[in-house]
């Protein structure tokens, strides 16, 4: 048994389901984040400026693999594994918790 037969009683269609819609969260609210960030803004202090560039950084790879979670079922690319979904799920549910926290 290898260890991908582990997780063989999920169906395929329910992980890619999950991670496309996962993706699709994931890739508009870093594209939001994106947009509202701005780590060249005038007067930051270096340390301010390295966390505002870090923060850029992480939300434009979060836009990245959210993107890739979108074509793959368009470009019949291979399917995600559980580990994939849980990624991009974790993410989709921490953005939904902040959402749901800030009213």
């Amino acid at each position: 048994m290898t260890a991908h037969d582990v997780f063989n009683f999920l169906p395929p269609e329910l992980l890619q389901a999950l991670h496309w819609i996962s993706g699709l969260l994931v890739f508009a609210e870093a594209l939001n984040k994106l947009e509202r960030s701005a780590p060249c803004a005038p007067g930051l202090a270096p340390r301010a400026r390295t966390a505002a560039w870090l923060k850029a950084l992480a939300w434009m790879l979060l836009a990245v693999g959210g993107a890739g979670a979108i074509v793959t079922p368009l470009m019949r690319l291979q399917p995600p594994t559980l580990q994939d979904v849980c990624v991009m799920l974790g993410f989709a549910v921490l953005i939904i918790r902040t959402r749901v926290k800030e009213g």
